[in-house]
């Protein structure tokens, strides 16, 4: 399935490790409705993209100082603690997360999640010793598209990106990672599944009961 030998493989979270986008869209319409800004649905596609928070903040409300984005980060994550904050696992990512490094292969998490929500939500699913090195939104100045987080990623599990695979749901992040220079795994069905084919992710499966490390080419270390 995945023709190039690799070394390694980058996850991202939201949507990929953990099944987060319906808590998050929630605890989002739920902030922005409290400080006086109505989203539309489509509007509300924008927070599953790979953007970091205050991204998100100044693209629904405009220039924000670092305190107002401070004081309505931690509004918006309390809100989203109410709802449980979305950890449940996305099918199979478990079982395939831990075959990986038996099969000799790093690991890394690239996530434009804050540190400490990154760290908690890995905490709560028992995964943060899945990962070799996890870099999050707190590490880059700008979120996804920007490909420095996959840059930081490679170098931190010692790894030359064309040797690494990574693993997206959205077109951000596909695009992301192949401008660090890495293949990219998609996970969506239809009709997102086609926007990552196009952004570049290939294959593109559905989850990762669909997907096994036997379907990688692992390159011996």
């Amino acid at each position: 399935m995945i023709p190039t030998p690799i070394r390694g493989l980058v996850f991202d979270m939201d949507g990929v490790i953990v099944d987060s986008h319906p808590a998050h869209r929630d605890a989002w319409r739920q902030f922005l409705e409290s400080v006086g800004r109505k989203a539309s649905d489509d509007e509300l596609d924008f927070i599953l993209d790979g953007r970091k928070r205050e991204e998100i903040l100044r693209y629904f409300l405009g220039d924000l100082s670092e305190e107002q984005i401070r004081e309505y980060g931690n509004h918006k994550d309390e809100m989203l603690r109410r709802l449980g904050n979305g950890t449940r696992p996305v099918a199979g990512v478990v079982a395939f997360l831990n075959s990986l490094r038996p099969a000799g292969l790093r690991v890394a998490l690239a996530t434009s999640a804050g540190r400490t929500r990154t760290l908690g939500t890995l905490a709560d699913l028992s995964l943060t010793d899945c990962f070799d090195a996890i870099v999050t939104g707190d590490d880059v100045p700008a979120g996804k598209p920007d490909p420095l987080i996959y840059r930081l990623a490679a170098e931190r599990i010692r790894e030359k990106p064309e040797q690494l695979l990574a693993i997206e749901d959205a077109v951000s992040g596909v695009k992301a990672a192949k401008g660090a220079g890495l293949r990219c795994m998609g996970i969506a069905t239809a009709p997102r599944a086609q926007q990552l084919l196009e952004a570049g992710a290939e294959p593109v499966v559905p989850h990762f009961l669909a997907v096994s490390v036997g379907d990688l080419r692992v390159r011996p270390r």
